[in-house]
């Protein structure tokens, strides 16, 4: 199976009114056309979101987990929308192993629910809710380094049909979006972030672990926020040896937001 990095958008923004009317359109339209694009339908599905940071690497344990819908302001309805995906206890105790096996430190959390960095992407591209998931948290330092780490960890899943996808935003600056003095900002980003993603394997892993130092980065992802950019960093560490490039990209927001695939 292929690592896939998608943008997860804004909320629940797919279903929702939005003015204007057609801004996440293309992204929806990517997203609901991904699963074509498997070689495969996955086995399970292991995702990185943005929205679930924690000391240590975290794994969901739920053979049923709940919704949390941590975004707030948005219309009534939003907060009633469903996915009852099953979780994947084993796998999630997999995880936590392979994980502890190269000195990070993770446990299974029973209780944890999907939040929207989950289950607002997957209703697009998995409508039916009936591939199992595990959601894996990002560790709070956001150390970039410990990330492509734990995706390496996990690689070998990839070759037992399991689906690994990180879920965030390229470029993730709520001061900027709809600030049009942005745009530049984060097409600059954008590509260098291609070219890091596009380059040898080698080159790719120390461009990733530095990647604060590229232009623009801090004003695409500020201090202590990049939250949105490291699940892509777990999505690079499982890619292995792979090819990375950019298979979508739209303007959203006034600014560019892309999607990454590996294999």
């Amino acid at each position: 199976m292929p690592a896939i990095f998608i943008p997860h958008g804004a909320g629940p923004c797919f279903f929702m009114d939005w003015n204007p009317a057609d801004a996440w359109t293309r992204m929806a339209d990517f997203l609901k056309g991904l699963s074509s694009s498997l070689p495969q339908r996955p086995g399970a599905i292991v995702l990185v979101s943005a929205h679930w940071l924690a000391p240590a690497f975290s794994v969901t344990g739920a053979a049923r987990p709940s919704l949390i819908y941590d975004y707030s302001g948005f219309p009534p309805d939003t907060y009633t929308l469903t996915y009852p995906a099953p979780g994947e206890p084993a796998l999630a105790q997999r995880i936590a192993t392979l994980l502890a096996q190269v000195q990070l430190p993770a446990q299974v959390d029973p209780l944890r629910g999907f939040d929207h960095g989950v289950f607002i992407p997957l209703k697009l591209v998995f409508p039916d809710a009936d591939i199992p998931v595990v959601q894996l948290s990002l560790r709070s330092d956001l150390d970039p380094l410990a990330h492509l780490q734990a995706g390496q960890a996990l690689a070998a899943l990839r070759d037992e049909g399991v689906l690994i996808v990180g879920s965030g935003m390229s470029f993730h600056n709520m001061r900027g979006y709809g600030d049009p003095r942005f745009g530049p900002v984060s097409d600059e980003f954008d590509h260098w972030l291609t070219a890091a993603v596009e380059a040898a394997p080698d080159t790719r892993w120390q461009a990733l672990t530095g990647w604060a130092h590229a232009p623009s980065a801090r004003q695409s992802h500020p201090p202590r926020a990049e939250e949105h950019l490291l699940p892509l960093m777990v999505v690079a560490g499982a890619a292995q040896g792979d090819a990375g490039r950019k298979v979508f990209s739209d303007r959203v927001l006034e600014t560019t937001l892309s999607a990454f695939r590996f294999g």
